[in-house]
């Protein structure tokens, strides 16, 4: 039993919440490139509101816990760590009405060196829960737009978890929605706020005949493209990731968790049996 103590004093020793290792500077810079409405930090969204730097600071500050002071621009930012376990339990209870239902669920990283165990273990919780797992255009290839220009990339599904693969030449040779395993895995997983691979994913459910999801789990584009485009998002954003909180306040992301995404991987194993835990899904 993972009570709130231990997890709390978890976050705070991984640094996970609490003193986050992201720089003040670098969330800063980053709430005003959203106010600008840069493209690789609206991650798909399309903000109703006018959203403001100073705006996206206070609401950064009420959701995650970095300081709400404008003047203090450098050193370590903060994440609270009760708004970490309060967003957890939000998840949980998600997850649990999901499960409850026999959902259909899709999930997806835009961070797969860091966060891949976190939903790896979720997706193994789902589906000894009698979920069905969505892996939609496996195997696709397409063009990831990107900051320094299009990258050949291929969709791929690691334990039922979307990632993109980069290949830095050409692409492997064979039909958009297909490759030989092999192939697949000689490209490496990538780091990428784009909300294309879950575009991708979601119209090959409907051009296939299936309905969306009942539930996505993810992060960066995968959770800000999905609620985009009206599908239940429940995701982990950190506090350099503004646009994640942003669509939670537009209702058009149900749950947004606060932390730093940037530790060690093994590091959130015990959230996501935590999540697991409060979600009456514990194997």
């Amino acid at each position: 039993m993972i009570e709130g103590a231990e997890l709390y004093g978890h976050l705070m020793d991984s640094r996970i919440a609490g003193q986050v290792a992201t720089p003040r500077e670098h969330n800063l810079r980053n709430y005003a490139r959203f106010a600008r409405r840069d493209p690789d930090l609206l991650l798909g969204l399309d903000p109703a509101g006018s959203w403001t730097e100073a705006e996206v600071l206070a609401l950064l500050a009420r959701r995650c816990g970095v300081s709400p002071d404008p003047a203090r621009r450098q050193g370590q930012d903060t994440i609270d760590p009760e708004l970490t376990i309060r967003a957890l339990d939000a998840m949980a209870a998600v997850l649990r009405e999901t499960a409850a239902a026999r959902g259909r669920v899709l999930l997806g990283t835009g961070h797969p060196s860091r966060l891949l165990l976190f939903y790896r273990q979720l997706a193994a919780g789902l589906r000894a829960a009698g979920c069905a797992l969505l892996t939609p255009a496996r195997g696709q290839r397409f063009a990831m737009h990107a900051p320094e220009g299009a990258r050949p990339a291929r969709l791929d599904y690691v334990d039922d978890v979307g990632l993109v693969r980069v290949y830095e030449g050409n692409p492997p040779i064979g039909a958009p929605g297909s490759a030989a395993p092999d192939a697949v895995g000689s490209a490496t997983p990538v780091h990428t706020h784009s909300p294309q691979p879950v575009r991708i994913a979601l119209a090959a459910l409907a051009e296939s005949g299936h309905n969306r999801p009942d539930l996505l789990i993810g992060d960066h584009g995968w959770a800000c493209g999905a609620g985009r485009l009206g599908v239940r998002s429940v995701g982990l954003a950190d506090s350099n990731d503004p646009a994640v909180f942003v669509a939670e306040a537009e209702g058009e992301v149900a749950v947004t968790v606060p932390l730093d995404d940037g530790v060690r991987p093994d590091c959130y194993g015990l959230l996501s049996a935590y999540v697991l835990q409060q979600a009456g899904m514990s194997q």
